[in-house]
């Protein structure tokens, strides 16, 4: 029978952990049996009262700009030093979303900002893990949906075009890490309730976008945790690839 904490002893490090999808990762993680870095950037709050939830013997919160290789570096160095000198499970999952951005409309600094903290963070932040990670370990990025998206609007271009990036790291990463042991996937969601999803959104354009899935609702944070759960938990054989967790979307 297989064990209900897979992840007992592992050591997972989330970037961008303290709400939306990161958090119910960090829960579904410890769920699981992990120790869990709740990595955020600014606000302590949200991420203190994870680490709460999860408990303080099993969680750390710490403070890290995940697009800065000085504390991307720094990040690692603490993690590690709390978790043993190991990192298990590394799941790069803060990124900018950058909705506003077209083609016509984006300026240098908006391009190297997200480019930044949505391409040279997770890159960086593999870099400097993976020597510490064993055989066996997981790095799990996160791209999106909107990717293999028909009816997608051009004011997503520089967001997807970070997206891209990090399914092509995905692919090439596997090639490499993958003579390590260590298993690389990334995983997509779709359109998921988080607070950063809802707003702004009027409750007939999230109708809308519910409407797109034949099960006529948005994701929940929960429903991508899960699926990351098995990844990062189950998983002895995906590697290198894109999964999809959007309902049917597409």
């Amino acid at each position: 029978m297989a064990s209900s904490q897979p992840l007992a002893g592992k050591v997972a490090l989330i970037t961008g952990a303290s709400q939306g999808i990161g958090a119910a990762t960090a829960l579904q993680l410890a769920e699981l049996g992990a120790k869990i870095v709740v990595n955020y950037s600014s606000n302590s709050k949200p991420a203190e009262e994870l680490v709460q939830k999860i408990g303080s013997d099993k969680a750390i919160a710490i403070k890290a700009n995940a697009g800065d290789l000085e504390d991307i570096e720094r990040l690692v160095e603490e993690t590690l030093k709390w978790g043993g000198g190991r990192i298990d499970i590394l799941i790069p999952n803060a990124a900018a979303g950058a909705l506003a951005n077209g083609l016509d409309n984006t300026s240098e600094a908006d391009f190297d900002s997200v480019v930044g903290l949505n391409v040279k963070g997770p890159f960086f932040l593999v870099q400097k893990a993976a020597p510490h990670m064993p055989s066996g370990a997981h790095i799990l990025l996160v791209s999106t949906s909107l990717t293999g998206l028909s009816n997608i609007t051009p004011n997503y271009l520089l967001y997807v075009t970070t997206k891209g990036a990090i399914e092509q790291m995905t692919r090439v990463l596997a090639k490499d890490l993958g003579r390590k042991g260590i298993l690389v996937n990334a995983i997509a969601p779709g359109p998921t309730a988080t607070a950063l999803f809802l707003k702004g959104k009027s409750e007939d354009l999230v109708k809308t976008i519910a409407g797109w899935t034949p099960f006529n609702r948005l994701g929940t944070p929960e429903d991508v945790a899960r699926a990351v759960g098995w990844l990062v938990g189950g998983n002895t054989w995906v590697h290198g690839q894109t999964i999809k967790c959007n309902g049917g979307l597409a």
